[in-house]
Order: structure tokens, then sequence, then C-alpha cells
């Protein structure tokens, strides 16, 4: 994976020194209810897809507002020495989604090393549909969420490891933040809503920190 720096969509807020450190669980069944699922085969699991919302008192059309579909492809995850980046192959997007170091510090060639820590900078929820992550070999990830809510803090998120055997579904409306993978490079398969609006929290702009969590291997 090649990434040109210009066309990174959203620019890292940086300059704070502070972290928000929350708690790192494993993904399951029971405590990822409310978050959303874990995915055994994602060939047949079906995305869901939010009707679009009526601006005023005339209700949407009846088969209309939800026609959209679902579009996939490859996220691609690779880290160059201590930073993060990502390219959506299903949106055509491309980012930076954080960091193993301080950002003014990170080396952005080469070997990252041993990870201890990931920082993550922004993250966002769907309003229009699910989200499915899937490794494609056995790649093991974290990636933080935090149930619905505009109001959101840095305090509601928990991290959520996913041992690479299964794949990992968010509901619609939920906050997830960058997917970390565990090794250099990663590839899973996305799968989601076409529309892929996005609604995100800047953590350093709104609260001064960096959202951080362990990168302990399952």
């Amino acid at each position: 994976m090649s990434i040109d720096l210009d066309d990174i969509h959203y620019v890292p807020t940086t300059g704070v020194r502070q972290v928000h450190e929350i708690p790192l669980v494993d993904a399951t069944e029971e405590n990822l209810k409310g978050y959303g699922l874990i995915v055994d085969e994602p060939k047949n699991f079906p995305i869901e897809i939010v009707r679009w919302p009526a601006q005023g008192w005339r209700p949407i059309d009846d088969h209309s507002g939800d026609q959209g579909g679902v579009t996939e492809g490859i996220f691609e995850f690779r880290w160059q020495g201590e930073t993060l980046y990502a390219r959506n192959n299903a949106v055509g997007d491309s980012y930076l989604f954080g960091w193993s170091n301080w950002p003014e510090e990170a080396t952005r060639q080469g070997a990252g090393g041993q990870r201890e820590r990931a920082l993550v900078w922004r993250a966002n929820y769907h309003p229009d549909g699910g989200q499915l992550f899937y490794p494609m070999h056995g790649e093991s990830f974290v990636v933080p969420l935090a149930l619905p809510g505009d109001d959101v803090t840095p305090q509601q998120f928990i991290a959520f490891r996913c041992d690479g055997k299964r794949g990992l579904y968010v509901h619609p409306n939920v906050w997830h933040g960058a997917v970390v993978p565990h090794d250099d490079e990663a590839q899973l398969l996305d799968r989601q809503g076409r529309v892929h609006a996005r609604v995100s929290v800047d953590f350093p702009k709104e609260f001064g920190c960096y959202l951080c969590f362990p990168m302990t291997r399952p």
C-alpha cells in the first residue's frame, strides 16, 4: 500500500501532551451488546441501512430514503514507523489514523518496533448504516467503541480487541475510532452503507487529549 500524503482525508489535530487511557477488553458477544456483533462468516452478513430522516412534518415516502445500498472493498492498514496509515477502498478514502508515540516525535518510515500503545486523534459514527470489519488473513486488531450520543466523551470509550479469527460488525450510530492492527500491515474486508455519512469527534481539539489504549496482543 502506498499513500500520497496529499490524498489523506482530515488533517490530524495534534499539539497536545495529554492522553486519556481507556480500558482494553477482548471482544465477545456479551460485551459487544449495544455496540455490534461478532461475525463468523462475512459472505452473507447483512448490513443495517438507516432510512434518510424527515426534515419536517412530511414523512419520507415509502420505499425511498434507504436505497443507497451497500459498498465493500479492502480496508488496508500499514504502520510506517510509529505512524498508522490506512486506505478504505470501499469508499476511496485515505487516512492518518494515529501513532504509537507522540505525533511530533513519531517516525513515519521503516519498522515501528514494539508498539506498546496507540494514540488516536479522532472517532466517528455512521448515521446511515452499519459497518463490517473482517480480517482477510487472520490479522488481530483493536478498535475503540462508544455507544450512540453526540455528547460523547473520551471516558465513554472502550477498546475492543479482536483476535483475527472472526470479524466485527458495528451498528449504525455507534462511535468507532481507528481500527488499529497489531502487525505492521493488515487487510480487512470492509462492508458498509454506500452513503457513508460521518459524524466525528476530534479529541485534541475538543478535550485536549488523545484517546489512548494498550496494544497488548491477544
